[in-house]
């Protein structure tokens, strides 16, 4: 919700005016280590292996699963939205034996369903916090008995707004992207590898740009770094900024923020006869799943419309449904520098204006 797809903190628009430096300069490699050590905060993980991938959140997903899953291997993935097929697309193109889990669009996962699904799987894979639908997906309980497996989590639209705790989970691989709660413009994805993932990684993985053995010498080595690829600086300038701002507010606090909003909106849609489409107990705080309420669309209008007329007259984005919720459904985020009451309150208020 706001001005265009990523509002970002002042501290991060100033990031991108900062000087350029070499990828492999002194000083932007202490930016770099500095980074990655708030990635760490972030994530709460200690896994040596946390950096933000160049590319974004799909890149981080690519990044994961290249390195670890190679033609045989059985794989469990939940899906419950676009987010988990995706990841099952994924797997199947490394050649994979993909076990789909599924549930209702808009359902969590079943996280007994997943554990049972193989006795022995490579890999178990999960979305966090599915976007398309606006659903958590549970991860402390696979962690906790997910075996010899190891757990992949997307953590795209989670981080930084809701609790996230890869080493409390037992989460051993998990990717986000910049442009959700961490309030930075989209270009990086943060992923984080434990020390039990490192020891799986592929010694050829099918992308020599993705390759994490090679990526690891330049990014958690000492002295001189191994050249890789050319870091995006500027990208990286405004995550160290961003994540900066989120660390000085503190976590908890961002969380909280998050929530109280979500709950202000999803509370005024429902006083207002909205549907929302997750049960209670599994909505997202920063993301909103709401159906269209087609009895309250003025005559002959879309909720296309509605959608443009909101982004036109008021300077607000809100996105339509993905997959089987296209046209059904309206997704609506909450997240980063816009999670503000005030934003929420517009938001209300311009569709009160518009619908009938």
């Amino acid at each position: 919700m706001g001005p265009g797809p990523c509002n970002p903190y002042p501290e991060v628009t100033q990031a991108f005016t900062r000087p350029l430096l070499g990828h492999l300069d002194a000083e932007f490699i202490a930016l770099l280590d500095e980074t990655c050590e708030r990635l760490r905060a972030v994530f709460r993980t200690d896994n040596a292996l946390t950096f933000p991938v160049s590319g974004t959140g799909s890149a981080g997903m690519e990044a994961a699963f290249v390195n670890l899953v190679t033609r045989g291997d059985t794989v469990v993935i939940g899906v419950n939205g676009v987010f988990g097929q995706r990841m099952c697309d994924l797997a199947a193109r490394c050649e994979a034996d993909v076990i789909a889990v599924e549930a209702e669009w808009g359902a969590p996962l079943d996280p007994q369903r997943l554990l049972e699904a193989h006795p022995n799987p490579t890999l178990i894979a999960v979305v966090h916090a599915e976007t398309s639908t606006g659903v958590r997906n549970d991860l402390a309980e696979l962690g906790a008995a997910k075996g010899d497996a190891l757990l992949l989590a997307d953590c795209v639209t989670s981080l930084g707004g809701i609790d996230v705790r890869l080493d409390d989970w037992g989460v051993d691989v998990a990717y986000s992207g910049t442009q959700k709660c961490l309030g930075v413009p989209p270009g990086l994805a943060p992923l984080s590898v434990s020390d039990r993932a490192m020891e799986r990684l592929l010694k050829r993985p099918q992308s020599w740009y993705f390759d994490l053995q090679m990526i690891a010498d330049y990014v958690t080595g000492s002295g001189a770094r191994a050249y890789h690829h050319t870091a995006p600086i500027s990208m990286i300038y405004a995550l160290h900024a961003g994540l900066g701002v989120v660390l000085d507010e503190g976590l908890a606090a961002a969380q909280a923020r998050h929530q109280q909003c979500g709950d202000l909106l999803q509370d005024g849609l429902e006083s207002r006869g909205f549907e929302l489409v997750p049960p209670p107990g599994a909505r997202l705080p920063q993301l909103t799943s709401v159906r269209v309420p087609e009895s309250r669309l003025p005559k002959s209008v879309s909720e296309a419309d509605i959608r443009k007329e909101l982004l036109n007259r008021y300077g607000i984005e809100i996105g339509g449904g993905l997959g089987a919720f296209a046209g059904k459904c309206w997704r609506i985020g909450c997240m980063g520098h816009t999670a503000r009451p005030r934003n929420v309150t517009l938001l209300l208020a311009a569709l009160d204006e518009l619908l009938v």
